[in-house]
């Protein structure tokens, strides 16, 4: 990889890749904390008494919408405060949300405990991604942030893998009677959070690069990012964000319009499925994030209409976070359908998905972003291209996992799975970052974030497994109900491919005329790169 000037000046050339393997390794406790619920799911059931759609919920809706909701603030928070705190700071209280994960007694105990993780993860890969724009050259950022996100493949498998294990060694040392009545499941939340509070002592050493410097625009500090921080709390968090509304004299009208809307859209949800708990959680996320639209468009319009007036952009953004829908549905439920339809153990699922999964995603995700970066420099629209390739890639590979007789086959399908799959990751925020200005990355790499997040992971998990408890009421076998339903989550790729045949045809004006809509906006910028 060429090396990049550092932010400092005085950096030696290994210094950025030294940054990157740090994030790298938060990205995959990030993972790890994240994903193990996933291995977890069939002993959670069973001690907890909790079904398909509510583990789903635990793991993508309760998850996601604190994600979500606290990822704009902290993000905007990480465009002007030192980013390798926030970070920090951030690691420390999502590993300690997990380790408390395995004092949980309830469903709603693990909720709680869920949506913890879900804030303090919000902080890591907004700021990540600014950090590393100031360490690599923008003609590197695709490979860069794709080398970055390998970390979350690294730490889905390694969270499969450790919670496999961990289950499987805390019951042949304790059968009966364990000590204080901890579960293997309990345990595992406990061994693999509290290893990330020394992480963060780490991450807290990095050298904070000048902000801008990768393109020559320099950014001066923020003289009060900790109030920011608050305006940016008050404008998402209810009922916080009616003050600021007011403080903004925005429309309070349109406002009530879009709460009432989304609450009648929300019982009506709750009265067709009756899961309470995911559409009320569903539906105070999607209030607050478009209060917090209402509230940009106010407080900064030249980045509201960077953003939501760039077709590309929002065609691009629901492609790749349609795809989401698809990989975190697949993702979550392919070890509780191989435990159920197979009869596997959990050690053997774990341990030879989890490397399907590491090997597989990190070998696409470097890949994907390498060829994305290649394919870029030939044509505008290089890196979309590498959409159509995760749809035609995706749907028979995941097909032949759920369909072959053998276990073996199975785990070698995730594997070839994975391939196509993992190999979009570098392409969103990479993209996104081209179309704004620098000040802009974070808020927007976060938007993609809160995009993903409620698109894939709070629907895509809860989707399937809402499905699998439909299809088992109806008399189906809970195996087969399950294949069915992963199986029908792909139907989500007709969203896919229309969005990346609108993004192609918009992205050559929109980010030829980036520099000239800044600054019809406003915005003091100088000649900032093109294709580089």
């Amino acid at each position: 990889m060429e090396r990049a000037k550092s932010a400092t000046g005085g950096s030696r050339r290994w210094y950025p890749h030294y940054v990157l393997g740090v994030l790298i390794l938060v990205y995959v406790f990030n993972f790890v904390d994240r994903h193990i619920l996933s291995i977890l799911a069939e002993s959670i059931k069973a001690d907890l008494g909790v079904t398909d759609a509510q583990m789903g919920f635990l793991y993508g809706t309760v998850f996601a919408v604190f994600y979500a909701v606290f990822g704009i603030p902290l993000a905007r928070f990480a465009d002007v405060w030192v980013r390798r705190s926030v970070i920090s700071l951030g690691l420390t209280f999502w590993s300690a949300m997990t380790a408390l994960s395995g004092f949980a007694r309830s469903f709603p105990e693990l909720a709680v405990y869920r949506t913890g993780v879900g804030v303090g993860e919000a902080s890591a890969s907004p700021a990540a991604y600014s950090l590393l724009y100031d360490y690599y050259p923008p003609r590197l950022r695709a490979t860069v942030v794709a080398t970055y996100s390998a970390g979350g493949y690294i730490g889905v498998g390694m969270g499969l893998f450790l919670g496999g294990a961990i289950l499987d060694f805390w019951a042949d040392l304790y059968p009966e009677n364990p000590p204080f009545g901890l579960k293997g499941w309990q345990v595992a939340f406990m061994m693999v959070g509290l290893p990330g509070l020394l992480m963060a002592v780490w991450v807290r050493s990095l050298r904070e690069p000048v902000r801008g410097i990768s393109e020559g625009l320099v950014t001066e500090r923020h003289p009060a990012p900790f109030r920011l921080l608050g305006q940016e709390l008050a404008s998402i968090v209810p009922p916080l964000n009616i003050i600021g509304l007011v403080r903004q004299r925005a429309s309070l009208g349109l406002n009530a319009l879009m709460a009432l809307g989304i609450a009648g859209a929300a019982g009506l949800l709750i009265a067709v499925t009756g899961d309470w708990a995911q559409w009320i959680a569903l539906g105070i996320g999607v209030y607050a994030t478009a209060s917090w639209v209402q509230s940009l468009a106010r407080r900064d319009p030249a980045a509201f209409a960077m953003i939501f007036r760039s077709k590309a952009m929002l065609y691009m953004l629901v492609a790749f976070t349609s795809v989401t829908f698809v990989t975190y549905a697949i993702g979550f439920w392919t070890a509780p359908y191989l435990i159920r339809a197979h009869g596997a153990n959990a050690l053997d699922v774990g341990m030879y998905i989890g490397i399907g999964i590491a090997v597989g995603g990190l070998l696409s995700v470097t890949t994907g972003g390498f060829v994305a970066d290649r394919l870029r420099l030939r044509f505008t629209t290089g890196r979309l291209m590498v959409g159509y390739f995760i749809v035609l890639g995706t749907v028979p590979t995941v097909l032949f996992l759920l369909y072959t007789d053998s276990l073996i086959v199975a785990f070698w399908a995730n594997f070839l799975y994975h391939l196509p799959s993992a190999c979009f990751a570098g392409i969103p925020p990479s993209t996104a970052a081209d179309l704004v200005v620098p000040r802009m990355r974070a808020v927007v790499g976060a938007f993609y974030i809160l995009l993903s997040t409620f698109i894939g992971l709070a629907l895509g998990p809860y989707t399937v497994g809402k499905v699998s408890d439909l299809l088992v009421g109806g008399g189906m076998a809970d195996g087969d109900a399950l294949r069915l339903a992963m199986a029908s989550s792909m139907v989500m790729f007709v969203v896919t491919a229309f969005c990346l045949v609108q993004a192609q045809r918009h992205l050559p004006k929109d980010e030829a005329t980036r520099v000239e809509r800044a600054r019809a906006l406003g915005e003091e910028v100088g000649n900032l790169p093109g294709r580089a």
